[in-house]
């Protein structure tokens, strides 16, 4: 005997895909004449894309469901990219979260491109909310579980990287910024900028300088870093201080952003009174010191594997004093 959602007559007529989903409510010697009926009907409506999964559940019942995959940390995925009807996607949003909360998932994330950014009030009033923003869509979650919600924060903190580029004739390249925090406070400053996401660290720091100044250069280490809260739209910054030497001379400023560029002489850079003023700054004059009189080590970078991904990565470290101790 075949069922529509609101009604069970004892015919074998079936509601079509893309009017209202079936459910089955079957007896075992019934199976084979249904079977049959789902051959034909899938014959006859082949041409209408399927909404969503099938989820059957011991054979008794068959509901549509948001596609979805299994994350690492017992909730699913939801990464739409086709158009959807929003009244399509209200009544299979509801019917999967019905299935989800019955399998035990935790957390549901909805990945919603930009171009069906009309679904997001569906999903804001089933109690989902945002957890961050691309360019290109929004990702969504929802913690459907009775226990405690585990969901990670959006990322907290911004990378940046201040580059220390030192001659041989102890001159540091410095700028001056048209916009910025520091512009109009005359001030001489190291090129600094954002790591690009995917960026290396050690990457950045020879992109920002060669942007900014038109210096090419070579990584050296990195010196130290140090970490700012309530930075960037109330995000934390991480800003590593990079030592890099050059291997040009001759500086083409950047137009856009930058007002001057020049080699200074590292006492003169040292001694400006913001540098005095501004303790973050002190220290790093104490560091530049430190590394023309050869009494610091900073961290470079060393590739290594890692059991959980084929990509190879970046690990700081102070490989002279670390080479000496296993040698």
């Amino acid at each position: 005997m075949l069922c529509s959602e609101t009604n069970c007559s004892g015919t074998t007529s079936l509601s079509t895909h893309d009017t209202k989903i079936a459910i089955l409510c079957l007896s075992s010697f019934q199976l084979p004449l249904v079977s049959a009926l789902f051959r034909s009907m899938t014959v006859a409506t082949s041409s209408a894309p399927p909404l969503g999964d099938h989820l059957c559940e011991n054979g008794f019942e068959c509901v549509e469901i948001l596609p979805a995959t299994n994350d690492a940390h017992g909730g699913v995925i939801v990464d739409l990219k086709d158009p959807m009807d929003p009244e399509v996607f209200a009544s299979l949003l509801k019917s999967s979260l019905l299935q989800w909360k019955k399998q035990g998932k935790d957390g549901v994330w909805i990945k919603l491109p930009i171009e069906l950014v009309n679904l997001v009030e569906i999903a804001v009033k089933e109690g989902f909310w945002y957890h961050h923003a691309e360019p290109s869509y929004v990702m969504l979650v929802n913690w459907i579980s009775k226990t405690g919600c585990t969901i990670p924060p959006n990322a907290s903190h911004r990378i940046r990287v201040g580059a220390l580029v030192l001659n041989d004739k102890k001159e540091v390249l410095v700028v001056k910024e048209k916009r910025g925090r520091f512009h109009g406070i005359g001030a001489w400053k190291l090129p600094t900028g954002v790591v690009d996401a995917g960026e290396e660290i050690f990457e950045a720091a020879v992109r920002e300088v060669k942007e900014e100044t038109g210096i090419d250069t070579e990584f050296m280490e990195v010196l130290g870093f140090r970490q700012e809260h309530n930075s960037f739209f109330e995000k934390s910054d991480i800003s590593f201080l990079c030592m890099l030497h050059p291997l040009s001379f001759d500086i083409k400023k950047q137009e856009l952003e930058i007002e001057a560029a020049q080699w200074m002489p590292f006492e003169e850079y040292a001694a400006q009174p913001f540098n005095q003023k501004h303790e973050p700054f002190k220290y790093i004059n104490e560091l530049c010191i430190a590394k023309m009189e050869n009494v610091y080590t900073g961290f470079c970078p060393r590739l290594v594997s890692s059991f959980f991904s084929k990509d190879f990565s970046y690990i700081y470290l102070n490989s002279k004093d670390l080479d000496k101790s296993s040698s």
